[in-house]
């Protein structure tokens, strides 16, 4: 386990990096302001699942063994913005309906696969779990991967617990849209500007040298 003082850092450093508008904040919050807290919550869990995973792959050399293959990186950004594209194409053509609770129920369910992907499918969280979590291994206390392995989930929790107040917070206002089909199509054209903007920062994004 990291000694104390690396352990503050590392969670000092994680709020601060949280807090920071970002791809995963934007996601959430879209989700909640569109469909309810709920969905934030779903959008939260799919990335913290996604975390997970990133956390397994740098704890098992996977990241690097994947990252090491020149093209992983435009074809994971390729895909992650032709993903989100889809997205806002299915939110503008598909009118909001969701009424019964197994369609609701269904909706978090995609929702949570949705961020799960989103986040996997982004080189740029690959290579910052790569980058972010060996800082705050020390060799000399006990096992590298297991390390790796509390940090990365330690990451994810502090992480569930942001995006979760703030799929809250953004739910409280989607309480407060007026309602009618005129305000649920402007919704889905929000949130359909949402995924294509992000879509758009995938496709601008370089390989770090």
């Amino acid at each position: 386990m990291p000694d104390t003082t690396s352990l503050h850092l590392f969670i000092v450093a994680t709020l601060l990096l949280l807090i920071v508008p970002g791809p995963n904040m934007a996601f959430v919050s879209s989700h909640a302001v569109a469909h309810g807290w709920r969905a934030g919550l779903a959008a939260a869990l799919g990335i913290t699942l996604a975390d997970v995973l990133m956390t397994i792959m740098v704890s098992a050399s996977l990241g690097a063994l994947v990252m090491s293959w020149t093209p992983a990186f435009d074809v994971l950004r390729w895909a992650g913005a032709a993903y989100l594209l889809w997205l806002a194409w299915q939110a503008v053509k598909t009118p909001p309906a969701d009424t019964g609770a197994q369609a609701t129920q269904a909706s978090l369910r995609k929702i949570f696969v949705r961020a799960t992907l989103n986040s996997l499918l982004n080189p740029k969280a690959l290579l910052f779990f790569m980058v972010f979590l060996p800082q705050f291994v020390n060799a000399e206390r006990g096992s590298v991967t297991l390390q790796l392995v509390f940090l990365g989930s330690l990451l994810a929790l502090i992480a569930l617990l942001f995006h979760t107040l703030l799929g809250a917070c953004a739910g409280w206002l989607h309480g407060r849209l007026p309602s009618g089909r005129v305000s649920k199509r402007l919704g889905a054209y929000g949130f359909a500007a949402v995924m294509a903007a992000l879509a758009a920062r995938l496709l601008v994004l370089n390989r770090p040298v």
